[in-house]
């Protein structure tokens, strides 16, 4: 045969092989996403809407969200993004402190008081 016609569909076939490793670890890290999902969640839909996880339902495969009081119905497969989690932010004593400032120094003469 000619050498001609086996390149192209070696690499044909090569493109194939490669777009489908691809996508199979794309799947894998969707479903991998799917199952983290916990309540209290803070998620990201297909559509853009930003809502915080109410329920999961893994035999039906929806997700209940509660975006500011309003509970909303999805399939799992809706979900784009996971936000990651933040801790929370915590103010230690030492930080609400006051700073030293120079407003209780006497700046002039005058200002101190007299003696008498």
């Amino acid at each position: 045969m000619n050498l001609n016609l086996i390149l192209p569909l070696v690499i044909i076939v090569a493109m194939f092989w490669f777009m489908s490793r691809q996508q199979k670890k794309q799947r894998a890290a969707q479903t991998e996403r799917q199952n983290s999902l916990t309540k209290g969640s803070e998620v990201i839909t297909i559509g853009g809407l930003h809502a915080v996880v109410d329920s999961v339902d893994q035999v039906a495969k929806t997700v209940d969200l509660d975006a500011e009081g309003v509970i909303l119905t999805y399939e799992l497969s809706a979900i784009r993004t996971i936000k990651p989690q933040t801790p929370a932010n915590t103010t230690a004593v030492e930080d609400l402190k006051p700073a030293d400032d120079n407003s209780d120094k006497i700046i002039s003469d005058s200002d101190k008081p007299s003696e008498k």
